[in-house]
């Protein structure tokens, strides 16, 4: 199926509109994540390491409704962490639904069967199941043996309830061509509304630093998988066939990680999902005072290796708005996967990385034992959610009034 025809009108009516307003810079996605909390520990993760007192923050139901309030995304894809130990993610998914969003819930799947009865089936509600490809690949991925089965079943269960289900497949430089495409055929025979593809990117923190993939790897990579599904076509991919069309090489885009706004117990994250180099208060202060033109391919040296969808799919979905009949063409034949790649951005003048993210984490610890000392001496001043909390037990989570 890919992505709903309703989805797709919808946004495609939001996107004409930004476009035809002449406004520059807008979101395409919100990408929230309420929690860093986690019951894997991916070796290519870099969310699962901080300190305690940060694993136990939680955004409340009112901090994520603000955040979709203030960016004004059609879509919110909500991931962490693990979303579902998060214990008010029922009535945080009903407010964005409410809100008329297109809600992606993502899920590594070991808690799915215990919550599902929580949730409801609707055209505007998407499972998302993390699985890195077929049970070898992603049980290696995840650095746990069973999840890969435990996934699968978590998939035929949600299908079997009337739920939209897609996957989220992210490769590493191991990753075999023949192996992803045969797993995709899989997930397509099992009935899988969608799959979100997407090439490793390095987190800075993350333990395991030699499997992610560079530019040039990633488009053979994609090129390799494509060419084994009819460039594309073969398989229910929830991205643009722009972006795909991008990781095999044949376009050159300018990152435009506003499309794909963070908000995260720190705050809306400073410049992308991937690069945590300082956080906003609010997502206009997030809009106007980053420093864009620093950040992306050819600008700042962690960027040089960057395909990611969350950079590169509304830089994908502009050229589709932009220039829609070579976007009508890329979806009728397929991506092309044979002949020369288009000329890539070059990194002569990249200004250097600055390895400033421990500051981040440190300023949050000393806010955390600020408020706690606070509380401590003076009493309960600030408001404590019940939102807080694993599946052992209560975590309180503090938000300011």
């Amino acid at each position: 199926m890919g992505i709903p025809l309703l989805q797709a009108a919808r946004i495609g009516g939001y996107l004409v509109k930004q476009h035809l307003s002449g406004r520059k810079r807008y979101p395409l996605v919100l990408m929230l994540e309420p929690l860093f909390r986690c019951n894997l520990a991916c070796a290519g993760c870099g969310k699962i390491d901080y300190p305690n007192e940060i694993l136990n923050q939680r955004l409340s139901v009112d901090q994520c409704m603000e955040a979709i309030d203030e960016c004004g995304a059609p879509v919110v894809s909500i991931a962490g962490g693990e979303p579902l130990l998060h214990r008010d993610m029922p009535e945080i998914v009903r407010g964005f639904l409410k809100r008329k969003k297109f809600v992606i819930l993502c899920t590594n799947a070991l808690l799915l069967a215990k919550k599902i009865d929580d949730y409801k089936p609707s055209p505007a509600f998407t499972w998302s199941i993390h699985l890195d490809g077929n049970e070898a690949m992603h049980d290696k991925s995840v650095c746990q043996t069973g999840v890969y089965e435990k996934a699968v079943e978590a998939i035929k269960l949600a299908k079997s309830k009337g739920f939209q289900v897609s996957i989220n497949c992210t490769l590493f430089n191991d990753a075999d061509p023949a192996q992803t495409a045969a797993f995709f055929d899989e997930m397509k025979a099992i009935g899988l509304d969608g799959i979100t593809v997407s090439p490793g990117y390095a987190y800075e923190r993350a333990p395991d630093q030699q499997h992610f993939l560079n530019r040039t790897k990633t488009k053979e990579l994609f090129r390799g998988i494509l060419s084994r599904g009819r460039g594309g076509k073969a398989w229910p991919f929830t991205q643009s066939r722009m972006f795909l069309n991008f990781l095999a090489g044949n376009e050159s885009y300018h990152c435009t990680p506003w499309g794909n706004p963070t908000r995260t117990v720190f705050g809306w994250q400073k410049p992308c999902y991937l690069l945590g180099e300082g956080y906003a208060k609010t997502f206009q202060e997030l809009m106007d005072d980053t420093e864009w033109d620093k950040y992306g391919v050819g600008n700042y040296e962690k960027c040089a290796d960057c395909m990611v969808h969350s950079g590169f799919e509304a830089s994908a979905v502009k050229d589709m708005v932009t220039s829609p009949l070579k976007a009508l063409s890329v979806t009728l034949r397929g991506v092309r996967t044979e002949g020369p790649m288009a000329e890539d951005i070059p990194l002569d003048h990249q200004r250097p990385a600055e390895y400033v993210f421990s500051g981040h984490v440190e300023k949050k610890l000393t806010e955390i034992r600020a408020t706690k000392a606070a509380n401590a001496k003076h009493g309960p001043r600030v408001k404590i959610t019940r939102s807080g909390g694993g599946e052992s037990g209560p975590e309180p989570m503090v938000a300011a009034e």
